[in-house]
């Protein structure tokens, strides 16, 4: 380690610039740097290198750093050592008030171990893993397939004045993700809507065939695209296993209600029967129309319209924003029906227990009320 003697600084015609006390200091504190590596070299193995910030403390910075240990405590030394880093000097200070073994004592190994220990340290820890009835509270509503965001304003409506139940959505993410790979972790992350990591798109299938006699979506009334007016339904098919199977969705676009219909198969006629069932339940005012994609099992929908005086509106190819709400819905429903499934084989009883899951749930598009709460309060 080097002791700064006065005598060092005494004038060099090379430097003849202003910044004299910085560049000293970057000359005496290089020369110091090389002499003591060679020796560290001998004794300590370096620690691996890591990717950080370029403003964070270098093995380099901190071996040049610990050269001009005695000399830190002239305060000119200490901006001139900072300057010559192309540091701040209030971060000379902070680092040396973390990291020196004395007064006039500062080594630039043990000094980075130490900050790369820290580096993998949480500064506390996570909420869910220090509070134990805020960790129950958000995995009984995970397991009822709840999405974080639900959870985090589901808690926040739950306990309004208690900060110890409440929680932000990406602090759930936070904990799932932190988990160690078992089972548990596994389990949990089953819940989520999308397991996979990373988004994948979803292909849109076209038909080769076009469906007769279409109402465009263009023809649709205003009320359905402002959603001002109940009454107004999207539909679509959710296929399973190597399109052998599928299942039925209709969801009311202003409460975002979803009817789930069985299917026996999934050619036009099945189709029609299965809706026309499933749309006679619901009262005559909201009956309005039904949007739906170009798909070959809507070619009834003149037969359709005629038994549930419902009309029924095409959307474009290749558009599936023209039903977003749909699209959204069978998102969801792929939470409990991932794909694959086989739809022959899940009985009715499953399918409305999962029509009910989804229903009761809080939507944030409704203020997070349930459809279930919304759809209701029409038929007041």
């Amino acid at each position: 380690m080097l002791w700064l003697n006065a005598n060092l600084f005494r004038t060099d015609p090379r430097w003849c610039r202003h910044e004299i006390a910085a560049q000293r200091a970057m000359h005496l504190i290089c020369t110091a740097a090389r002499n003591d590596t060679v020796c560290l070299a001998n004794r300590v193995a370096m620690p691996r290198q890591r990717l950080r910030c370029k403003k964070a403390f270098s093995t380099r910075c901190r071996s040049l750093y610990s050269s001009s240990s005695y000399g830190l405590c002239v305060v000119l030394l200490l901006r001139a050592t900072a300057h010559a880093l192309q540091r701040a000097p209030s971060t000379l200070s902070r680092e040396l008030a973390r990291h020196r073994t004395s007064l006039v004592t500062y080594r630039a190994v043990p000094a980075h171990q130490r900050a790369t220990r820290r580096a993998h340290q949480p500064r506390k820890p996570r909420k869910l893993a220090a509070a134990l009835r805020l960790r129950r509270a958000v995995l009984a509503r995970l397991a009822q397939r709840w999405s974080p965001e639900q959870i985090a304003h589901g808690l926040r409506q739950q306990y309004p004045r208690d900060s110890t139940m409440q929680i932000s959505h990406e602090a759930i993410y936070g904990y799932l993700y932190w988990l160690p790979p078992d089972a548990f972790k596994r389990t949990l992350t089953r819940h989520l809507r999308r397991r996979h990591r990373f988004w994948r798109p979803r292909k849109a299938r076209l038909s080769s065939r076009a469906v007769q006699e279409m109402v465009s979506i263009d023809d649709r009334p205003a009320e359905v695209a402002a959603r001002t007016v109940p009454g107004h339904w999207e539909g679509d098919l959710l296929v399973g296993h190597a399109n052998a199977s599928a299942l039925g969705t209709l969801v009311e676009r202003t409460t975002r209600f979803t009817l789930l219909v069985p299917l026996k198969a999934k050619h036009a006629t099945a189709v029609r029967q299965a809706f026309v069932r499933a749309v006679q339940t619901l009262p005559s005012q909201l009956r309005r129309s039904l949007t739906y994609d170009q798909g070959q099992e809507m070619r009834d929908h003149r037969r359709f319209t005629t038994q549930t005086t419902m009309p029924v509106y095409f959307a474009h190819p290749h558009c599936p924003w023209e039903r977003g709400t749909n699209e959204n819905t069978n998102g969801l429903l792929r939470q409990f029906f991932p794909a694959g499934t086989h739809f022959n084989k899940v009985s009715r009883g499953e399918i409305k227990r999962v029509q009910t899951m989804l229903n009761d749930r809080p939507r944030k598009i409704l203020n997070w009320h349930s459809p279930a709460h919304a759809f209701h309060q029409l038929l007041r």
